[in-house]
């Protein structure tokens, strides 16, 4: 890790976030402080929730489940310029020494919407993200992945965010943005240390609540989700972007 940039101007939230996340490996970043850092309000997020209506079914799941629907987008990012740029659509593809249920295979999921694309909070949450992480770790080149997911449940299925149990995602930093909870219990993050060791655990709940990650550091859990009422549509909606060194 290269020695944290002393950017003047950057906001004090940005800074401490960084200052968190380099010491320990993670940090929370409230619905509050995203939200005044992206420039957002109540009536933005519940836009942005609507994206999620247009995620399209997980056919990859080698657990048989049909809980999961997602899109997918890569960039890559100048966090000293903001420059933001959309790399063309291609699969996505982990090994299976990181995702053990669903790795191996090149993946062809739908990409993101131009309607997500264009979506202020899409933007500005991803160069906040660049700040906090260059921030941390002195650089301001990213490959950048965004992953859309909902989660639904049902009286027939349990919905599972990490269906590969405890793991890593094989990034440099690895993030949790919640959207939206819909008629649902459980979906705890947790996370942890490679000798087992619990290092926090929280139930996003707001919109815009964000879980700050070192995928490098800390292994990362979620717990399945289940109907309140049976009888209602139920899901939780997150927003994951991994980001890496380029």
């Amino acid at each position: 890790m290269s020695d944290p940039i002393q950017a003047p101007g950057l906001p004090e939230a940005v800074t401490a976030a960084a200052a968190e996340l380099a010491a320990g490996g993670h940090h929370l970043l409230t619905a509050g402080t995203l939200s005044a850092l992206a420039g957002a309000g109540a009536e933005d997020w519940a836009r942005f929730a609507r994206h999620w209506d247009d995620l399209t079914a997980d056919t990859y799941m080698r657990d048989g489940g049909t809980y999961r629907y997602r899109r997918y987008g890569h960039f890559h990012l100048d966090s000293a310029t903001d420059a933001l740029t959309a790399l063309p659509h291609a699969p996505y593809a982990q090994d299976l020494t990181v995702n053990p249920l669903n790795g191996g295979v090149q993946r062809h999921f739908d990409p993101l919407t131009e309607a997500f694309l264009a979506d202020p909070l899409t933007r500005a949450t991803v160069l906040t993200l660049g700040r906090i992480f260059s921030a941390a770790e002195g650089v301001t080149a990213w490959d950048v992945k965004l992953h859309p997911f909902r989660i639904v449940t049902g009286a027939g299925e349990t919905g599972k965010p990490a269906p590969q149990g405890r793991h890593r995602d094989g990034s440099t930093f690895v993030t949790s943005l919640l959207v939206a909870r819909h008629n649902v219990t459980g979906g705890e993050s947790s996370l942890y240390t490679d000798d087992g060791e619990q290092l926090c655990a929280v139930t996003l709940s707001t919109p815009g609540e964000q879980l700050l990650v070192d995928d490098r550091r800390v292994l990362h859990d979620v717990t399945p989700v289940l109907p309140v009422d049976p009888a209602r549509p139920a899901y939780r909606d997150v927003l994951i972007v991994d980001f890496d060194l380029l």
